[in-house]
């Protein structure tokens, strides 16, 4: 099953009822090489969905210490299908090691 780091709306319990018709299990790690920023969202569905029109967003850093916090969920297939259709044009997903050790999906600045 594939694995899904997420630092932002997609750990929210609502969220993730609404995309993928369950609350997700999942476990603290962090995304080295990269910090955050925050993205305003204008699609209606996501801001209705999320409650907010700024969301975040994570991009590489040029400082090899910088890292970002979140939780590592496992998904289906379908799921990650689900999720891809939840973020908007702004976000790409990439593979990325975490610093678990761990290789998980994540959405990076497009």
């Amino acid at each position: 099953m594939p694995l899904l780091f997420s630092y932002g709306t997609l750990r929210d319990p609502a969220v993730q009822r609404a995309n993928f018709g369950r609350e997700l299990g999942g476990h603290a790690d962090a995304l080295p090489g990269y910090t955050m920023g925050l993205l305003e969202i204008t699609e209606p569905a996501v801001i209705a969905l999320s409650g907010t029109a700024h969301h975040p967003v994570v991009a590489p850093s040029a400082n090899p210490t910088d890292r970002v916090e979140g939780m590592v969920f496992e998904l289906t297939d379908e799921e990650l299908v689900a999720a891809d259709g939840y973020e908007v044009s702004d976000y790409r997903r990439a593979l990325c090691p975490l610093t678990s050790g761990a290789q998980a999906w994540v959405y990076v600045a497009a």
